[in-house]
């Protein structure tokens, strides 16, 4: 009683940290079929990312834009989780890698709805900070 001190509901534990280390586990990575090729989880090229988009544009608007310079296969506009509103980007699945060039050379800085909207490329791999399968 006398040599600990006193603690109410409020006070931190006096518990040691349990310490966790910050290498990855040898299972980390041990995610991928041994069968799945490394090229499988690079983009080809025909993902776009597409920034600089009013929060009236909806992915129909965003499509039909696009489709102009080729075939959209896929089309999704990023929002907020809670108010449901745009969050001024998207992502764009071309169906060939040069309908993906077009739509690059030809509608980058061009105007939609009234903003001037960014075309690129997005080269990364099967998983992104949002799960859609063509990311």
């Amino acid at each position: 009683m006398g040599d600990t001190p006193k603690r109410n509901r409020h006070s931190v534990s006096l518990s040691p940290r349990r310490g966790r280390s910050r290498s990855p586990s040898p299972a980390y990575n041990s995610h991928r079929d041994d069968g799945q090729k490394e090229e499988d989880a690079t983009n080809p090229g025909n993902n776009l990312y597409v920034t600089g988009l009013s929060t009236r544009v909806t992915e129909q608007d965003l499509e039909e834009f696009l489709s102009r310079e080729g075939k959209v296969v896929e089309c999704r506009l990023v929002v907020d989780p809670r108010t449901r509103a745009s969050r001024g980007f998207g992502f764009v699945r071309m169906e060939t890698l040069e309908d993906a060039d077009r739509c690059i050379k030809y509608l980058d800085r061009s105007t939609l709805e009234g903003r001037i909207i960014s075309i690129e490329k997005r080269f990364f791999g099967p998983l992104c900070c949002i799960s859609h399968p063509f990311f």
